[in-house]
């Protein structure tokens, strides 16, 4: 029988994944690639609070998925050598869960409330004072006899992560020492994040194919390395050893993401507006029943993108689509596209 410890410290005796999204993340702020103001303001932030010997100020993290919020969160634990405590918002159902989750860190520790957008309100109000007074008021009994108790929190770090700022009320936002808003990466540093990764990963990969699966990224380094990963899949199911510009590009046909980063459900959002309704304007919510999925699928996850990228854009009428989307997929672009829309932003 095979000893466990070995198979996790001998390379040899098998790889999970190779490495997990975990083993590629960076360990350090001088790891970390991109993003260079916000690292700039977190480096101050970090090395004022370990001058003054004193937890750093509660951070936001904001913008879409992959772009390094959590990875964020771990450097942060890590520049400060403090434990981090890891949790989300649909994670939390009463106050009371928040309420033990607090009572039990430890001076100094990083408590990372991921989607902190979805806490419910009764944790939200509680997690005011923690963050101000470090302390909670703990109700013992119900009805008229019910008291709160007072409980002294250690002095900690809320590091919270949201991709939709805007529904988190005002008293909260405001409680944050510093909010940082990650934006999407550009082509030259999905390139660097690629090549790190395959470093990491033991592959022999050339600058064209990291070239390739950078440009079909969209920007997002969590999107860069799944797509490294089906990439290696495929050199080696065809017996090569090297990561060429010919298997990036197959390896991602077969996997339906093509040259501009757009994926299947991309491709059905904009292949429905233009060839079912005519470009629009249509509906959010028929737009996703005329792709089979659901309201929320298509406005998280496919039209940030095609609207960002200008295949689509939003308007007070509905969605419609641009004379980019039109060429993109081969389409002839109606006379007089553009000024049939008068965009909003989102």
């Amino acid at each position: 029988m095979t000893d466990s410890t070995e198979r996790i410290v001998n390379p040899s005796a098998g790889q999970d994944e190779s490495l997990s999204e975990n083993a590629l993340r960076p360990k350090s702020l001088d790891e970390f690639i991109g993003q260079h103001r916000v690292r700039e303001q977190i480096s101050v932030l970090l090395t004022a609070a370990r001058n003054r010997g004193a937890a750093a100020d509660h951070i936001l993290l904001s913008g879409p998925p992959g772009l390094g919020k959590t990875t964020l969160a771990m450097i942060l634990a890590a520049e400060m050598n403090t434990p981090i405590r890891i949790t989300s918002g649909p994670a939390i159902t009463h106050a009371g869960d928040l309420a033990a989750i607090l009572s039990s860190l430890v001076e100094g520790e990083i408590l990372f409330l991921d989607e902190i957008h979805r806490l419910p309100r009764p944790a939200e109000e509680l997690l005011y004072l923690a963050m101000e007074d470090f302390r909670v008021d703990v109700v013992v009994g119900k009805g008229p006899g019910a008291t709160a108790i007072p409980l002294q929190l250690p002095h900690f770090t809320l590091v919270g992560a949201t991709t939709r700022a805007g529904l988190l009320p005002s008293p909260l936002r405001d409680r944050f020492g510093f909010t940082a808003h990650l934006d999407f990466y550009d082509a030259s540093e999905i390139e660097k994040v690629v090549a790190r990764s395959a470093e990491l990963l033991g592959l022999t990969i050339d600058g064209r194919a990291i070239a390739e699966i950078a440009g079909r990224s969209r920007g997002t380094p969590r999107i860069a390395n799944r797509l490294l990963r089906r990439v290696r899949d495929y050199a080696q199911v065809q017996g090569s050893n090297t990561l060429s510009e010919k298997h990036a590009h197959e390896a991602l046909d077969i996997y339906e993401v093509d040259a501009q980063g757009l994926d299947r459900l991309d491709r059905s959002v904009l292949l429905a507006l233009i060839d079912r309704f005519n470009g629009g304007p249509v509906g959010l919510s028929t737009l996703a029943i005329a792709v089979g999925e659901e309201t929320e699928t298509v406005e998280a996850v496919a039209e940030p993108f095609l609207v960002r990228n200008g295949f689509m854009a939003r308007t007070p009428r509905g969605r419609l689509a641009t004379a980019l989307g039109y060429s993109h997929l081969g389409r002839p672009v109606p006379a007089g596209l553009a000024t049939l829309f008068d965009p909003i932003s989102e």
